[in-house]
């Protein structure tokens, strides 16, 4: 700062005159461009602003035109999600529409698209980044190539984190530092005045309700030994448990290990810590909250599918290879037959209100590496067998490859489960919210069953077990085992599916 000192007449008067220069960013969220607008773009102008006792001028921008572009929402429930891979790379020319990045969302992977034209400036994020939130900055757009250069050492404008100011805390002086073996841990509340008490050579048992107070060394001497401490009278200062009690105690045999819960991994045990992916975090959420909220029961009838195995068989060969039916895709059809009959289970629960869905579209769980997924067939009820086989094929080679569009899992308005395929005879499934009621398939079981007209006076028939769980606050029991009636003659004469 330039000091002047002016005297005019008796009375001297002190004038300062100062300078300060710093480099700033504004972000205007949507602010239109010569490069367009576009939700999840921020349009950013660097500069440098003086600051003089005469007031504030804005120097002409250290960077050139540019658009910051955040991380969209790529679902309705996505909070945040894991950049697996850019598909770009710094210098690349993008259009409208074109592949940014592979996005791992709550529900699957799905690309990350331009909304704009422009050459790619700067990569914010890396690959394989995770828990980026909604809105952070991940790349920077610029009109023409020749401005790259300048985005080389870029940093995107950092937002301030609003986590609680923590108290100081008083230095502590050379005077007042401990050896390791001489700090202990007293507690008291702020009200409470302590005094230092003499130390004694005698040991000081630690009472059960107290805290244990034991040096690190003596800590870690029981843990491997699996002694509890709270067995054991301490000759440090205060009690302390030192390693020489510790030692002292294993030399006479004292027990007392405490038992480790099950959720807590044995010391020394070997164990793998797997990240929890995205999908996987939104599964245990969701079916978290539906256990937790919605009022399950469960229904369960055996149907005897032999005149389904028959007529599989024959339209099968009557294929010649350009289709092959499954005894799911049968339970499909009937679920959409049965929903359109049964209204009430083709119902999802709204808080306020109950709605009841015109279309039957039904979700199919689809067990993937990530996790399980819900792909939808649609309109199912007015779709034919062969058709519905189709769909589900696809869908469920989508789905494991991480494919699916979000219209293509989002939504649904009845869900069916098969683990038949993996030799379950039957299970319960829980409920997807918001809709009322999913359908549990066991496997095929052949069974012995009384027949009056055989000779032997018995028979062998095919049997599927299945489990309708019910949300009570949409559908009732009698609703419910009216659904699982439909449901059953459609199986039993299947021939009726095909009018």
């Amino acid at each position: 700062s330039d000091h002047q000192l002016h005297k005019k007449g008796s009375m001297r008067k002190c004038m300062v005159s100062y300078s300060i220069s710093f480099n700033f960013s504004i972000v205007l969220n949507n602010t239109p461009s010569l490069l367009g607008r576009a939700p999840n773009v921020s349009f950013v102008r660097i500069g440098t602003c003086h600051m003089s006792s005469s007031g504030t001028s804005l120097h002409a921008p250290k960077l050139p035109e540019h658009m910051i572009v955040n991380f969209p929402a790529l679902s309705p429930t996505m909070k945040t999600g894991t950049l697996q891979r850019w598909n770009v790379s710094i210098g690349d020319e993008v259009s409208t529409g074109d592949s940014l990045a592979d996005v791992e969302t709550d529900k699957a992977t799905m690309s990350f698209d331009s909304t704009e034209d422009g050459v790619i400036a700067k990569l914010l994020v890396n690959d394989g980044a995770v828990g980026i939130e909604i809105g952070q900055p991940v790349l920077v757009l610029v009109e023409d190539k020749a401005d790259v250069a300048a985005f080389e050492n870029f940093e995107a404008p950092s937002q301030q984190p609003t986590t609680p100011q923590q108290p100081k805390q008083r230095e502590t002086s050379k005077e007042d530092e401990l050896k390791p073996d001489e700090v202990s841990t007293i507690s008291a509340s702020p009200s409470t005045s302590t005094t230092q008490q003499p130390l004694t050579d005698e040991p000081q048992p630690t009472l059960p309700s107290e805290r244990i107070f034991a040096s690190p060394l003596a800590r870690k001497l029981a843990e491997r030994a699996s002694v509890a401490l709270d067995s054991m009278a301490g000759s440090g200062p205060h009690g302390r448990i030192t390693k020489a009690d510790v030692e002292a105690a294993l030399a006479a045999g004292v027990s007392g290990a405490k038992s480790q819960s099950s959720t807590t991994a044995v010391t020394g045990t070997a164990y793998t810590d797997i990240p929890l992916s995205n999908v996987r975090k939104v599964i245990a959420s969701r079916l978290s909250e539906s256990k937790q909220t919605i009022p399950h029961y469960y229904l369960t009838v055996d149907i005897c599918v032999d005149r389904v195995l028959d007529l599989r068989k024959q339209l099968n060969l009557q294929g010649e290879g350009e289709y092959k039916l499954s005894v799911n895709d049968f339970v499909v059809k009937a679920s959409a037959l049965a929903s359109k009959q049964v209204k009430e289970v083709n119902s999802s629960w709204m808080d306020t209100v109950i709605r009841q869905h015109e279309n039957v579209d039904v979700s199919i769980a689809v067990s993937t590496p990530s996790g399980l997924i819900t792909p939808i067939v649609f309109d199912a009820d007015l779709k034919g067998l062969r058709e519905i086989s189709t769909d589900i094929k696809n869908l469920a080679a989508k789905a494991r490859e991480n494919a699916l569009k979000p219209e293509e899992f989002q939504g649904g308005t009845f869900t069916i489960s098969n683990l038949g395929m993996f030799g379950i005879d039957r299970f319960t499934a829980i409920i997807n919210p918001p809709q009322s009621c999913i359908l549990a398939v066991g496997q095929v079981q052949e069974r012995v069953v009384v027949d009056n007209s055989a000779d032997a006076g018995f028979s062998a028939s095919n049997f599927l077990s299945v489990t309708l769980s019910c949300d009570h606050r949409v559908v009732d029991g009698a609703v419910g085992s009216k659904w699982l009636g439909v449901f059953r003659q459609y199986l039993e004469d299947p021939v009726k599916m095909l009018l």
